[in-house]
């Protein structure tokens, strides 16, 4: 079992050392049409509620996401992606330090939410398909999570293509990076995802997850969501809310390859199959 070298991962005023245990980010999906839970949280109130859940649960940070990454999902205006989130991230910030990531794609969006508090950029694009995008995380000094996809949300699953997956995910997230540094942005604050289940078949997504520590390679934080999707459904034949087993035991298999993160609707339960992975990664690197 691999163990994991102690890194920086920066977030505005924060400093969050990770490799010495496995943090879990809770995923709040204040959507219509998110496929796990769309439409749940839509409502502030509700967003608020859950957010407490997931912190009493052991959240380490909270994942705040107002347009649908599916496949198949339309885009959503940015005004009405500020709408939605905006009023999730300010109550949430008003009643709690917890680190706070956006899940979004727009400049104006993430401007917005690093305003209202907000301290990550979890952008599906890797800072690509707004121009404006770098130069925002720059002058806040956010945090970034870098993610692969190939194609867009709409178009993602129609047919993806690799000669060779793991090499090329991690060319683009690598390059990425030296892309993105070239523009002003610490290298400390970056930190690359994966894309399980974003232009990717089956089997890309366990070539991925089998041989992770190439990205761990790269010598940023890896944050891997696996909660939910549809591959485990695949693999298991289960429906997206009966995944929770399944999903919990590839997280387990990540973190063993040099997940730093873990992304999950379900936080309470990752939480205490993190604490047990964390402590058997311990005691065998004694």
């Amino acid at each position: 079992m691999n163990d994991h070298p102690t890194l920086l991962w920066t977030a505005r005023r924060r400093r969050l050392e990770l490799g010495r245990r496995t943090l879990v980010m809770g995923v709040l999906n204040v959507t219509p049409d998110s496929f796990s839970d769309g439409g749940r949280f839509l409502d502030p109130a509700r967003a608020l509620e859950q957010a407490r859940r997931m912190i009493a649960g052991g959240a380490d940070l909270l994942d705040v996401g107002g347009e649908s990454t599916r496949p198949g999902a339309a885009p959503v205006p940015g005004d009405e992606e500020i709408r939605r989130v905006l009023p999730v991230i300010e109550a949430i910030r008003a009643e709690s330090d917890i680190p706070i990531s956006v899940d979004t794609a727009k400049a104006a969006v993430a401007a917005r939410a690093l305003e209202a508090g907000a301290d990550v950029i979890n952008d599906v694009t890797a800072l690509a398909a707004d121009p404006a995008m770098p130069a925002v995380a720059a002058r806040y000094g956010a945090g970034v999570i870098l993610m692969h996809m190939q194609g867009t949300p709409r178009t993602m699953q129609a047919d993806p293509r690799y000669a060779d997956v793991v090499r090329e995910v991690r060319d683009y997230l690598a390059g990425r990076i030296a892309a993105l540094a070239a523009q002003g942005l610490a290298p400390e604050t970056l930190a690359v995802d994966p894309g399980i289940g974003f232009g990717k078949t089956l089997e890309h997504n366990v070539a991925l997850l089998h041989d992770l520590d190439t990205l761990a390679g790269l010598g940023r934080p890896v944050v891997v969501g696996l909660s939910r999707k549809s591959f485990l459904g695949r693999i298991t034949g289960r429906e997206a809310g009966e995944r929770l087993a399944g999903g919990l035991g590839a997280a387990a298999w990540a973190i063993a390859r040099g997940a730093h993160v873990i992304r999950a609707h379900d936080v309470k339960e990752t939480c205490d199959m993190v604490r047990v992975v964390d402590m058997l990664r311990k005691e065998s690197a004694t």
